[in-house]
């Protein structure tokens, strides 16, 4: 098992402490590529949960993300919203996703997000 990138480990903390939403992060990971702002775990699971409530079919999951974990330890997965998978030109969704990324499996990362541009 490969040990986390202490200075990544160190930006996820700062984004958990300060519970702010403004950092942008690209990451490799599985060799997707994912750029986007990283969230505190908080607001992304309740993010998450008001999408799935509004989910004519899927509200019952909700209450999953509603139930906050005690935090022990440094964080373990980086948290991104208004995020893209870039693939060639294009980011999937254009509209920004949420992702759920283990730092331990980021292979590559840059602070700011990358721009696409189809021309």
């Amino acid at each position: 098992m490969p040990k986390p990138d202490e200075l990544l480990v160190n930006v996820a903390a700062l984004v958990e402490s300060g519970q702010s939403n403004q950092m942008s992060l690209t990451v490799v990971t599985g060799g997707a590529v994912i750029t986007g702002r990283l969230a505190p775990e908080a607001v992304w699971r309740q993010r998450v949960s008001e999408v799935l409530t509004d989910s004519a079919r899927l509200g019952e999951f909700s209450a999953v993300f509603t139930a906050m974990p005690r935090m022990e330890g440094p964080p373990t997965h980086l948290h991104f919203h208004v995020a893209r998978i870039l693939q060639g030109t294009v980011g999937i969704p254009e509209t920004g996703g949420m992702y759920r990324v283990s730092i331990e499996d980021v292979s590559a990362w840059t602070v700011g997000d990358f721009s696409y541009s189809d021309h």
